[in-house]
């Protein structure tokens, strides 16, 4: 069956620098359905500030056949050993909105067991140029939300130049989560994410985007000194 991973990882500042130029990645690795290789980002902070764009950290969203390919990558492929040093959490598909090429879209889906269970939400997409003043406006006030809200376990965003821009969360429950998306939470300004995504729907920001949901099924290595992000998994 499909899954997908998200990694997260350290690199010096060379080392990191030398992959964004050069993806590390290949595209005929055996069972690898597609990856995205990004930057860490700071989610909600400063545009023009060094802990907007975070070199040195890297996070890969990928998709394999199965589980037992990503196993294999991780302990064969150079770079997968690499990742096998850092963090990461598998996701099995619950669903998804919009599209975004080279990612397959299973057609078996997963669910939670309850509303109380904790999920993943992934958003990635590849921007218009143009607009990238007005998602700004738009999308740092979300990114706030998301960062600041007590539902959140995990989250970061991340990018890949020229235009592709993603976010990544944990979320305690899959009810916080839905909370936050429909403009229910408790904090200041709670409509900041519906009031985005119709200015969205008024006029795009992308060429493609797609957000994802799943369900964390297993949970490697440590971030930031910190492991175990998701409970009872």
């Amino acid at each position: 069956m499909s899954i997908f991973s998200y990694h997260l990882v350290r690199l010096s500042f060379f080392d990191a620098i030398k992959r964004m130029i050069c993806n590390p990645i290949s595209k005929t690795t055996n069972g690898l359905i597609h990856s995205e290789y990004m930057t860490a980002m700071t989610l909600g902070s400063p545009v023009f500030s060094t802990s907007r764009v975070l070199i040195g950290k890297i996070a890969v969203f990928m998709q394999w056949e199965n589980e037992i390919a990503l196993q294999n990558y991780l302990e064969q492929d150079s770079f997968g050993r690499i990742l096998a040093k850092g963090w990461h959490v598998r996701l099995s598909f619950i669903r998804e909105w919009g599209k975004f090429s080279g990612f397959i879209i299973p057609d078996d889906k997963d669910k939670l067991e309850s509303p109380n269970s904790p999920v993943v939400a992934v958003t990635i997409a590849r921007m218009k140029p143009l607009a990238v003043p007005r998602f700004i406006h738009w999308g740092r006030p979300v990114e706030k939300l998301v960062r600041d809200h007590p539902g959140t376990v995990l989250s970061l965003a991340s990018v890949k130049f020229p235009n592709t821009v993603s976010t990544f969360s944990i979320w305690k429950t899959e009810k916080e989560m839905a909370n936050m998306v429909h403009g229910h939470s408790a904090l200041e300004k709670p409509k900041r994410h519906s009031e985005a995504m119709k200015e969205r729907e008024r006029k795009e920001f992308h060429f493609e985007f797609m957000t994802l949901r799943f369900k964390p099924i297993g949970e490697f290595g440590s971030w930031k000194g910190q492991s175990n992000y998701i409970p009872n998994i």
